[in-house]
């Protein structure tokens, strides 16, 4: 199927944004600096002093003045301030909490806008780990095979561990067209994987959609951004124009973005007073957002999910699911229950603070953070969408045993040659598969897994995960909602 709208760039970024695109107030684009920007955030708008006391005072300037006057090298005053900002949110142990230095907080800013530089996949800090918590799709993230829930272990050979976000963040900034080799530990893995991914400027077109013959619609959501709600209602009112019987809506590997955005794209599928999700403070009030304007919609609809549909996408599927005006396919969610405020005024400078302040809750009540939402059914991806790109330094022969030689096999055996293990080690029927790969493909038969063949590999498991009628999750969508529009005319 192939969507309608502006071409995407995305052939990779020059930085990753510092933790999630998440579920996002942006202050001060939207309301006064100085006032909160829910009522169920006042709670804690009281008389009490939140400046520091004298004591508290004397004693950041004792350490101020020891590391000016004490310390064996000069530091810029500047960076031990950012530090000790750093530190404090540090202190929450929220990997949604965090403070942006200035060129971070304009790419940040810029991301919400629909235009940012990167990697085309959104981190978070978790258990003091660089975790991927989605590639956003079609990117050169997702292209490397970069999964939700990877670990970042090391950038172009220098680790990460014990860094910061920020200081994890600036390993990966790079010129344009400069290259990224990134180590990472995903789960069932016996060794790290590495990734190579070339760093460019992007611009990204958020919503795509498309309808079929028999009238089947489908809308992909990329991220929520600042447009994509007034994209979304534009691409749903064309489709609804072409006699649309059923829409499928795919948020996988979104990770999320703007609340507010998310609102107006769930409201325009509800009946006015619908109640969209609940916000809980720190003292436990709860506030209900509820449609207005919208209206609930004649023909079935699906919402399709990975582990990479993060925070707004998982606002929006809780929202449908539970009020009966949508069936949720594919896989658990990614698990993010919380809403964060921008604050890129409230330090005087062009600096920007994200603080998480609040809960969201489904309509009902549910809290999904580290659970996720749960699909209506549970249809899992071939093996060809999550497998790790193949790095080689040298080729592999038989009786080797790799993670590289892992993937190959599970490559083989997607694109149909039959081996029977998909376990790392090079046995005869692994020989067998790639000898007849190479004669295929008109290859050099060499028997081993070489730099030709992986790249024929590759090659082929890119036209195969290209084409529409292997994408097992979209397509049981799309089952349903024929099935549930015949039944509804019957």
């Amino acid at each position: 199927m192939q969507f309608k709208g502006r071409s995407v760039l995305i052939t990779v970024l020059s930085t990753m944004i510092a933790s999630v695109l998440i579920t996002l107030l942006v202050t001060d684009k939207l309301v006064d600096n100085n006032k909160q920007p829910l009522s169920v955030v006042a709670a804690s708008s009281n008389k009490q002093s939140y400046q520091m006391t004298k004591t508290e005072m004397g004693k950041l300037n004792a350490v101020l003045e020891l590391i000016e006057t004490k310390y064996f090298t000069k530091v810029e005053r500047e960076d031990i301030l950012d530090g000790a900002i750093s530190g404090m949110l540090g202190a929450l142990n929220d990997p949604y909490s965090v403070y942006m230095e200035d060129d971070t907080a304009k790419q940040f800013t810029e991301s919400i806008d629909g235009s940012f530089s990167g990697i085309g996949a959104e981190v978070s800090m978790e258990n003091g780990r660089v975790v991927i918590v989605s590639p956003i799709k079609g990117s050169p993230a997702e292209k490397a095979g970069l999964l939700a829930k990877d670990i970042l272990l090391s950038v172009n050979g220098e680790s990460v561990d014990g860094l910061t976000l920020q200081e994890a963040v600036d390993k990966i900034r790079g010129p344009k067209g400069s290259k990224a080799k990134l180590s990472i530990l995903r789960n069932n893995s016996t060794e790290p994987i590495q990734v190579v991914i070339v760093r460019d400027d992007i611009d990204i077109e958020t919503v795509f959609a498309s309808i079929d013959k028999q009238g089947i619609g489908v809308i992909e959501i990329r991220q929520f951004s600042m447009n994509t709600g007034k994209r979304f209602i534009e691409e749903l009112k064309k489709l609804e124009q072409q006699k649309l019987k059923g829409l499928v809506i795919d948020v996988r590997n979104n990770p999320g973005g703007v609340l507010q955005v998310v609102v107006e794209v769930a409201q325009a599928m509800m009946k006015p007073g619908s109640v969209i999700l609940q916000v809980e403070d720190r003292d436990g009030g709860k506030e209900q957002s509820k449609a207005q304007g919208g209206q609930k919609k004649p023909y079935p609809i699906a919402v399709v999910t990975n582990n990479g549909s993060a925070s707004a996408s998982e606002i929006l599927a809780g929202a449908l699911q539970e009020n009966g005006l949508a069936h949720v396919i594919g896989e658990d969610t990614f698990g993010k229950g919380t809403i964060q405020v921008s604050y890129n005024k409230a330090l005087g400078d062009n600096s920007l603070v994200k603080l998480t302040i609040a809960k969201w809750l489904t309509p009902k009540g549910n809290w999904i953070n580290e659970v996720g939402v749960k699909p209506n059914k549970v249809v899992a991806p071939p093996a060809l969408y999550t497998v790790a790109r193949i790095m080689l330094d040298e080729p592999f022969k038989k009786d080797q045993f790799s993670e590289q030689i892992r993937s190959a096999q599970v490559m083989l055996q997607g694109i149909g040659y039959e081996i029977g293990r998909e376990d790392g080690y090079f046995d005869t029927k692994t020989e067998q598969a790639i000898t007849k790969f190479q004669r295929a493909n008109k290859l050099k038969v060499t028997s081993m897994l070489d730099k030709p063949t992986v790249a024929a590999l590759e090659k082929q498991v890119i036209d195969w995960i290209g084409a529409e009628k292997n994408d097992r999750q979209l397509q049981e969508a799309i089952q349903w909602v024929k099935q549930a529009g015949k039944k509804a005319t019957k």
